[in-house]
């Protein structure tokens, strides 16, 4: 199945999304790492890998993150580039709290 024409028409477009995914898949170990510091015990090299594949015209996006759970995989797959912008704007509506907004404690 040829996965780049599948789900987006532009090659570039698409694999942006899936070095950003694997980054993001980084940013979740290294947050739950702040908890619970034994989700590195199997890799504590946290790195994304591009490898090609050139006799089968392929590349492997590779990350030692941690991956999408089933809810993530339902609220997320085949979405591109997506901002909270609209959820935010749903808070507001709702009148969530702002006030932390821009406020940092150290």
């Amino acid at each position: 199945m040829d996965i780049l024409h599948t789900n987006t028409n532009g090659t570039a477009v698409f694999l942006r999304e899936l070095i950003s995914n694997a980054s993001d898949a980084l940013d979740k170990i290294r947050y739950n790492s702040l908890s619970d510091a034994s989700v590195l015990d199997s890799e504590k090299d946290l790195k994304i890998s591009i490898i090609p594949d050139k006799a089968n015209k392929t590349l492997v996006i590779q990350d030692t993150g941690i991956g999408f759970t089933k809810s993530d995989l339902v609220n997320n797959l085949g979405t591109i580039a997506r901002s909270g912008t609209k959820q935010f704007m749903e808070a507001l509506s709702a009148g969530a709290d702002i006030s932390m907004i821009g406020k940092f404690n150290p």
